[in-house]
């Protein structure tokens, strides 16, 4: 039995061993969340973005990881481009409130977002809307309306929508970007505003709610490096460029002590093996050492029994009337606790008519209860059948009471 039960363990560590390798080897899930952090790798950072930024702006680029109202309020100074890319951008009021007035002073305002809030749409006269893709697949074609641009489309298929400028104030608004998506034979290819410039007091907005143009997937896929690149080219190189990280999705650094654990592969496995050993050794362990527990019968409940004791001295010594006595100060007790009634005047007409409505029990038999009561409480003698009586018209009582 011994030498069978240990061709099981081996068997069940092979199969446990095999599974171990396959998910060890098995590829890595990408990971799709929109980050847009300026180290991460997944393709929905922004490592590559600031690469490229740190390369062909090596004097400019100044990264800011402080909320743009703190940043701001520091010091006068401050003059250049604040450029911000995230999956949402937006501000506390008194943080655009300060942005509007560093744009207004000469400054640059660039947001790369998929959504702004309503006062800043409002503030520049702009409505948002959104383009959906008929088709079978969601594929969208973004495209710069600069004559230079000309030809420089670039396609991305990631999202079955993609939000838009459904209106803006013309006299002061530049397209700069458009996105449409490919139409039916039927139909004519409808164009929709993604990127505009506007001037504000003697700075400059610009705003695209097409984010993921500076993502790692979409820079380094086919040749759609080339639309980033004419974006960036409205940039205003003649002072510094703050590049945002406070507002992104997601953290910029770990504070978690197992991160390394778990983003490593080698460490996670060694530590799931860790845990599957330790639950392997406690079952194992506490199976061969742990001792057999008593079975405690449950102490009795011996109040039923010393009543029926008592009672039974009463009734044997032939007490009935003292028995009687304390039946009706139990259920005066019983009316004061339960129904809520004084029991003061057993005779007022008001106090009957509340105690047969409260307790679900005809007027007549209440007052036949009552009666009886009271008429056994004057007596110095009480016989059994009207002890027994007693007892049976209480307890039909109590059972109206709860409903039975």
């Amino acid at each position: 039995m011994l030498k069978k039960r240990w061709v099981y363990i081996v068997i069940g560590g092979l199969t446990l061993g095999a599974i171990f390798l396959m998910e060890y080897n098995k590829p890595k899930k990408i990971n799709w969340f929109p980050s847009y952090v300026s180290h991460h790798k997944i393709p929905y950072g922004t490592l590559v973005l600031n690469n490229l930024m740190e390369k062909h702006f090596p004097d400019e680029i100044q990264q800011i990881h402080k909320p743009p109202f703190e940043f701001l309020s520091r010091t006068d100074s401050i003059k250049g481009t604040y450029f911000f890319v995230n999956e949402s951008v937006s501000f506390e009021e008194a943080e655009l409130h300060s942005l509007l007035e560093w744009v207004e002073q000469g400054n640059m305002l660039f947001i790369a977002s998929k959504s702004f809030e309503k006062k800043l749409l409002d503030t520049l006269h702009l409505e948002q809307g959104s383009v959906y893709n008929n088709g079978l697949e969601p594929l969208f074609y973004h495209e710069l309306v600069n004559p230079k641009f000309k030809n420089k489309t670039a396609t991305f298929g990631k999202d079955y929508y993609t939000p838009s400028f459904e209106r803006i104030d013309t006299l002061r608004t530049t397209v700069l970007g458009q996105v449409y998506a490919q139409a039916d034979s039927t139909d004519t290819v409808t164009k929709h505003i993604n990127t505009i410039k506007q001037s504000f007091g003697k700075g400059t907005i610009v705003l695209t709610s097409f984010p993921k143009a500076f993502t790692n997937y979409f820079i380094l896929k086919d040749d759609n490096q080339a639309y980033t690149a004419g974006l960036l080219s409205y940039l205003d190189g003649k002072g510094q460029i703050y590049m945002d990280n406070f507002h992104k999705s997601g953290k910029s650094f770990y504070t978690s002590p197992m991160y390394l654990f778990l983003n490593t592969k080698e460490f996670k496995w060694a530590y799931y093996l860790v845990l599957i050993g330790a639950l392997i050794y406690i079952i194992f362990e506490g199976k061969r050492k742990q001792r057999a527990i008593p079975v405690l019968p449950p102490l009795k409940n011996q109040t039923l029994a010393f009543t029926r004791t008592i009672a039974d001295m009463y009734f044997e010594k032939g007490e009935l009337h003292l028995i009687t006595k304390h039946k009706i100060d139990y259920f005066l007790e019983y009316l004061r606790t339960k129904l809520h009634v004084s029991t003061q005047n057993l005779e007022d007409e008001t106090f009957l008519r509340n105690l047969a409505m409260r307790s679900n029990t005809d007027l007549k038999d209440v007052k036949a209860l009552i009666g009886m009561i009271s008429q056994l409480r004057t007596k110095q003698y009480v016989t059994e059948i009207e002890l027994k009586n007693l007892n049976q018209k209480i307890e039909a009582f109590k059972a109206n009471v709860d409903g039975k």
